[in-house]
């Protein structure tokens, strides 16, 4: 069942969304071979002011999509500071189990005669942080990034420092093997959604044997979205509308994970915020002025299951969350029976 609720038109400017998303998703798999319905998840993702989690194996092009996905965008100085145009906007934190919050932060160090207090930026100072195997850090080292992905900014030492804008985190882990120390659940909230970048079909895997297994694969590449209109996207979010019966809908199925008898950890209210941001993002870059049910039922799975943990760690937590679709009615009369 589909209801729609278009509020109010953002007119031309709205108009030129989707195509200027095409742009950047065409830049993005000139050297990526990715589903473009996963690459619309993680853009809106970003849109939206959220951070990605990918659940995958090594090798499937985690570290070159976060490179393609800063590469693919212009910096112009009326929206950056001097001093980031200056910095490399993509930066790459390799986890290991011996790193401390201060190799990610950054440090304070007393510098010249007069010892004046110099702070050394650590590398979560970029617009793109590529975090690989964030499950590798110890807990102490992965609560350096609680601040950073709620309010964008980092305090140490009695003092608070902002991050660079537009900032986005994707961070990696591995599902299968020991993990040493997995995400705790408050840690993996933060996360707007997570995805699976999965291995390719076999025809894509010879398409990036014959363009990759050259010195010049991404010789052709090279930017082509401008920072402003990232920025400017962000600020059009607020202009998708969302009727209440959407909100309903979605607090109907976040509450609903609190009631089935499988779940140990159900969603935080956090995640009806996240998921109805993630929707009106994803509906902006497809061209429409308000949030569909049809995109709340459609990214539901993503945006909510690594957000929640069952009694059966066995069992896959996708199951339960479609069992909680199909047993919430979309229309809000037949949810009053």
């Amino acid at each position: 069942m589909s209801m729609n609720y278009s509020v109010s038109s953002t007119g031309e400017t709205l108009a030129l969304v989707p195509e200027e998303i095409n742009s950047l998703v065409d830049n993005i798999r000139s050297v990526i071979f990715m589903d473009r319905i996963k690459l619309e998840y993680l853009l809106a993702a970003k849109v939206a002011g959220g951070h990605v989690i990918l659940a995958d194996s090594h090798g499937v092009g985690k570290t070159s999509l976060a490179r393609a996905l800063a590469g693919s965008i212009i910096w112009k100085a009326e929206t950056v500071a001097a001093e980031e145009i200056a910095m490399d906007p993509f930066s790459r934190i390799q986890s290991t189990v011996d790193l401390l919050p201060q190799d990610i932060i950054g440090y304070s160090r007393l510098s010249g005669p007069e010892n004046e207090v110099v702070f050394n930026k650590g590398p979560i100072f970029a617009h793109f942080v590529l975090c690989d195997e964030i499950n590798l850090l110890t807990p102490k080292t992965q609560g350096s990034f609680f601040q950073a992905m709620e309010e964008q900014m980092v305090s140490i030492e009695g003092r608070t420092y902002p991050l660079p804008a537009p900032f986005f985190i994707i961070a990696t882990m591995n599902l299968k093997g020991a993990h040493l120390f997995p995400l705790p659940a408050p840690q993996l909230d933060r996360f707007m959604i997570q995805l699976s970048l999965g291995f390719p079909s076999e025809e894509d895997e010879a398409a990036i044997i014959r363009q990759h297994g050259r010195t010049d694969g991404w010789e052709r590449f090279k930017p082509t979205t401008a920072s402003t209109d990232l920025l400017r996207w962000q600020a059009m979010v607020d202009e998708v509308a969302i009727h209440d019966d959407v909100i309903d809908y979605i607090v109907a199925l976040v509450r609903a994970t609190r009631n089935h008898p499988e779940v140990s950890i159900p969603a935080s209210p956090r995640t009806g915020v996240k998921l109805s941001r993630l929707a009106r993002a994803l509906c902006l870059i497809r061209g429409r002025d308000y949030a569909t049910l049809d995109t709340i039922k459609e990214i539901f799975i993503p945006a909510v299951a690594h957000r929640i943990s069952l009694h059966d760690p066995e069992r896959p937590r996708d199951g339960v969350l479609k069992e909680i679709l199909n047993s919430v009615p979309v229309d809000p009369r037949r949810r009053r029976l």
